[in-house]
């Protein structure tokens, strides 16, 4: 896939995600995140699912991505629970086996972290819903590792492209390609009349410094 086509990709999916309400912005009110963290955004991209034509094209997408990018994949892996299904409809459309990565080992049972068939040697691409700071990510892939799996890539559905991430992520030793991101979102946003312009400041400098902006917020 060429990078003009992946831009307009980006801006395709942000549209969609926007159009269906996955994607919430308010710099007024900010959003309380799982961390604690305050920001202006919150992503639910498993509500895509609740929308064939959207479900589709991140699919789709998703899809062409691994079968251009990592075309020798054997397995396709879900980071729980977000894009479990996501990963289904991927594995199902390359006609690949599926396994999923729990964020722990069960406690009971074979206390399995990575659930289904997942033979050491074998070459993995990782779908992920959503990369905030990529440690979740990080630590699903390293549950991988520990199976003896070879991890190809990742391809997300949405970024945040925060710094905290591009650190985290720099070192993984394989690349992670994303649907869409912050900035795009915010151009789309602006377009489309989801945010006024002048509004535009204030979510661009969450993204700056999302611990300062969180506490001037509280």
């Amino acid at each position: 896939m060429q990078m003009t086509n992946r831009g307009r990709l980006a801006r395709e999916i942000a549209g969609h995600l926007l159009q269906i309400n996955a994607i919430k912005l308010n710099a007024e009110t900010p959003f309380v995140w799982a961390s604690g963290l305050r920001a202006p955004i919150y992503c639910d991209n498993r509500l895509s699912l609740s929308f064939p034509p959207v479900r589709d094209a991140i699919a789709d997408a998703l899809t062409e991505i691994i079968r251009h990018d990592f075309p020798a994949v054997e397995i396709v892996a879900g980071v729980a629970t977000g894009a479990i299904a996501h990963g289904v409809l991927v594995a199902e459309r390359l006609n690949l086996p599926f396994v999923y990565v729990r964020s722990a080992p069960k406690t009971h049972g074979l206390g399995s972290q990575v659930e289904g068939k997942a033979d050491a040697g074998k070459k993995v691409v990782v779908i992920e819903d959503l990369i905030s700071t990529g440690k979740s990510s990080l630590a699903a892939c390293k549950a991988l590792q520990a199976e003896g799996l070879e991890i190809l890539g990742m391809a997300a559905i949405f970024s945040y492209k925060l710094e905290e991430a591009g650190k985290n992520l720099e070192g993984a030793g394989f690349p992670v390609i994303t649907l869409s991101n912050y900035p795009t979102l915010l151009d789309v946003a602006v377009e489309k009349g989801y945010i006024p312009h002048d509004g535009l400041g204030m979510l661009k400098s969450w993204r700056e410094d999302p611990k300062g902006w969180s506490e001037l917020h509280k």
